[in-house]
């Protein structure tokens, strides 16, 4: 990345989360923050999460509240639990159409998009970004056991950064307290996905105007 470049962040948090639980670290977001800061004009940072409707006033509106207030643009929905024909629990709440929005968007107005996420559902939407003449680099692991990642997303990108190379800047210390722990959905293959909410910006928009 040159540092006269316009970047910004798309992280999807439970396949964040689910990808440095298995590494065995913890996201420390204000470092995050600082080392992309520090690779060029951050434009934008958006963190992206669905929550079980009775959870939504405890374990995650701290997470939530402390993103909101330093720096993040945070885009909820609540998740919705249901019990499938066969009787298996499943939870309706992907967050992706409200990233592939916001990522069009955004695209004619950056040089740079980071992508923090393993879903191959996302591999078309690199590519449409890409188009538009942004450079993707795509944040996950394939060192867990099974990888977080998806083959053809890591195909598509431009760039591919292993979680692990960044661990000794984005990851908490672990003799500090551990901020509250975000009891998400988690990210499974099976979830079914809601493509009925629209993306929630907030902040400063100016950037998407002309």
């Amino acid at each position: 990345m040159s540092s006269s470049d316009k970047i910004a962040l798309f992280i999807d948090g439970a396949n964040l989360y689910a990808s440095t639980r298995a590494l065995g670290f913890d996201i420390d977001y204000k470092r995050l923050l600082s080392e992309f800061q520090s690779r060029g004009t951050l434009l934008r940072a958006f963190y992206y999460t669905a929550t079980i409707e009775d959870q939504e006033s405890s374990s995650m509106r701290p997470l939530i509240d402390w993103l909101d207030y330093n720096g993040y643009t945070v885009v909820t929905k609540v998740s919705k639990e249901f019990i499938d024909a066969s009787g298996r629990r499943k939870v309706k709440g992907n967050m992706s159409i409200e990233l592939a929005i916001d990522a069009m968007r955004l695209a004619e107005h950056i040089d740079q998009m980071v992508l923090f996420s393993g879903d191959g559902d996302f591999r078309s939407l690199v590519e449409a970004v890409q188009r538009r003449g942004v450079r993707v680099t795509v944040i996950s692991t394939i060192a867990s056991h099974p990888p977080m990642i998806a083959d053809e997303l890591r195909r598509q990108a431009d760039v591919f950064t292993e979680l692990t190379e960044l661990q000794a800047k984005i990851a908490r210390n672990p003799s500090e307290r551990p901020p509250p722990r975000p009891r998400e959905v988690r990210y499974r293959p099976e979830q079914v996905p809601d493509r009925e909410t629209n993306a929630a910006l907030k902040g400063n928009d100016s950037v998407f105007e002309k």
